[in-house]
C-alpha cells in the first residue's frame, strides 16, 4: 500500500448539493426555497412578525429590572461551614477569611465578598472575617463562642442626602399647610 492508494470507503464522504444550477440538477430555479417572495431571499428575518398585529413579545407586560449598584455576594451556610470543620477542610483554631474559603473550595467565586447564611447550626467556635453575615447567622455564631467581623461595611447616607430629605419633608408639611388655610 502507497499514500497515492489511500482513499475512504465508498459511501463515506457524501458531496454537498448545489443548489440553483438549472432545472435538470432537480434543485435548479427556486434552489429548495419554496417559491418567490421575501421568505426565498436572504438575509430576512420575520420569525416575530404576525403581520401587523402587535407581537406576543410587545403584548407581554415588562417585569424586573437589574440593579446596576447592587451586590452579588456568594452565599454559605453554618451547616456547610460546620461540615467543611467536621472534615478537617477548614481549621476553626485560625481565622476564617474569604481567601481561605475560596482556597479550600467551599466557595467557587468571591464575586463581591461571602455572605454568611443562618441554614444548619455551629457548634465549633469560629473568627469569621467575611462580607456579611445575616442575623441569625451572627447569633448563632456569637452563641458558640465565635466571633463575626464584617470586611465590607454599609455605606451610611451621606449628611446632604439625609438632609435633602429633611428639607422635602418639611416643605411638604408647610405646603399641607397653606392649602389647609386656603380652604377655610
Amino acid at each position: 500500500m502507497r499514500l497515492n492508494e489511500i482513499s475512504d470507503k465508498p459511501g463515506a464522504r457524501k458531496a454537498r448539493t448545489r443548489v440553483g444550477r438549472g432545472i435538470g440538477s432537480g434543485s435548479g430555479t427556486t434552489a429548495g426555497r419554496g417559491m418567490k417572495g421575501q421568505k426565498s431571499r436572504s438575509g430576512v428575518a420575520i420569525k416575530g412578525f404576525e403581520g401587523g398585529q402587535m407581537p406576543l413579545h410587545r403584548r407581554l407586560p415588562k417585569r424586573g429590572f437589574n440593579n446596576i449598584h447592587g451586590l452579588r455576594f456568594s452565599e454559605i451556610g453554618l451547616d456547610r461551614l460546620q461540615e467543611a470543620i467536621d472534615k478537617k477542610v477548614l481549621d476553626a483554631a485560625k481565622p476564617i477569611t474569604e481567601a481561605v474559603l475560596k482556597e479550600s473550595g467551599i466557595v467557587t467565586h468571591l464575586r463581591d465578598g461571602v455572605r454568611v447564611l443562618g441554614n444548619g447550626e455551629i457548634k465549633a467556635k469560629v473568627a469569621l472575617e467575611v462580607a456579611g453575615a445575616t442575623g441569625p447567622a451572627k447569633a448563632a455564631i456569637e452563641a458558640a463562642g465565635g466571633t463575626v467581623t464584617l470586611t465590607r461595611v454599609k455605606r451610611e447616607r451621606s449628611e446632604k442626602k439625609r438632609n435633602r430629605g429633611k428639607k422635602i419633608a418639611a416643605q411638604n408639611a408647610e405646603g399641607k399647610a397653606e392649602d389647609g388655610d386656603k380652604g377655610e
